[in-house]
């Protein structure tokens, strides 16, 4: 399998399943001397977490994760990092009902027809779990980036949005309720919705929003490589991930030019900022914003109609422990990432001029 790798200088490989022995990772690129704070890691990887409030999946995994390599006395040495996270709660008994069938909107029969073999108990590598890694390897990207702040949170749930701009909202009730939203009215209406949705054995989408500030001028590569194309694919790569756009994305086409174009001041900042901070696939100092939409989870507690792997009509019915609606706990990964994109571009920049 390929396609297990992202970045160029800082580089993130992730390896295993969700039912296996263990989940992990390898930093290759992250520089000698960076003093690693492990309880903002551990924080991280609880903000992911399975089993937290009520209104996620209840698979009970402490997501706790062991370095073995490329630290040594709390400092990472230049080295690669390799890290593992044990798979501690699984119930692989709860998938043996698809064993040869295909579940509706999942990876089961692409994997199936490009591999020829498939590991069914909960996905296998195709698991939203595998998201763990890049978590603890976002969490190492944040430290690298000191003074870049990178924020996400849940700006909508189902037709519940949350249409405030970013910049009048107040990001530190993002964890004081279990949906991540930045605002409490709107997160107990969201709550409310997904609890609902859970009772009807259903499953909901929604969007997370996120922003980067503090960014320098000067990030991205301006042809193939552009800063928000790679935000872009960064974004897409997560599961359940089915559209991402920046700045003024799809609204911005339903203005004139007139209206649209963000006016320098006399210090190279600008009067309105539709670009989303970035300019010509460069970091333009302003802050970055995007949005990215996810599916509703695909695994339903109804009765489905699908195939099984002769192609024969059989009816199923979702069973085990799954997410009513991901985007609570998307929230980190979808920081993760965007660190991990920002982190490679930092270091391409230091060597992009004398």
């Amino acid at each position: 399998m390929a396609g297990n790798s992202f970045g160029t200088l800082f580089k993130l490989t992730t390896f295993g399943e969700s039912h296996g022995e263990a989940i992990g990772g390898i930093i290759d690129g992250c520089p000698a001397g960076l003093s690693l704070d492990f309880d903002a890691i551990e924080r991280e990887m609880q903000r992911r977490k399975p089993g937290q409030s009520a209104i996620v999946t209840q698979r009970k995994e402490p997501d706790s994760v062991r370095f073995l390599s490329g630290i040594f006395e709390g400092t990472t040495t230049g080295t690669p990092i390799g890290f593992v996270i044990e798979n501690t709660n699984q119930k692989s008994k709860d998938y043996s009902h698809i064993k040869d069938t295909y579940r509706p909107s999942h990876a089961d029969y692409t994997y199936d027809q490009k591999y020829g073999i498939r590991d069914y108990r909960g996905g296998g590598r195709s698991s939203a779990r595998e998201t763990a890694s890049r978590v603890a390897a976002g969490a190492i990207a944040k430290q690298l980036l000191k003074n870049i702040t990178i924020t996400a949170y849940v700006s909508g749930v189902g037709d519940i949005m949350l249409n405030t701009p970013y910049a009048k909202l107040d990001f530190s009730e993002i964890e004081k309720n279990p949906v991540r939203t930045a605002d409490a009215d709107m997160a107990a209406k969201m709550e409310a919705y997904i609890r609902d949705i859970r009772k009807q054995g259903d499953t909901v989408g929604g969007q997370i929003t996120c922003v980067i500030q503090n960014v320098p001028v000067g990030l991205g590569e301006p042809v193939f490589d552009k800063l928000h194309a790679e935000l872009g694919k960064a974004m897409l790569s997560i599961n359940a991930v089915k559209g991402f756009e920046y700045g003024s994305g799809f609204a911005g086409t339903r203005l004139k030019g007139s209206e649209h174009n963000d006016i320098f001041n006399p210090d190279g900042s600008t009067q309105t900022n539709y670009s989303g901070g970035v300019q010509g696939g460069i970091s333009n100092g302003e802050d970055i914003y995007f949005n990215v939409a996810f599916k509703p989870v695909a695994t339903i507690m109804q009765s489905q109609e699908t195939i099984d792997s002769e192609g024969n009509k059989v009816e199923m019915h979702g069973k085990g422990r799954h997410d009513p609606c991901v985007v609570p706990r998307a929230v980190p990964i979808v920081e993760a990432m965007a660190a991990l994109v920002i982190a490679d571009f930092w270091l391409l920049n230091r060597i992009s001029k004398v």
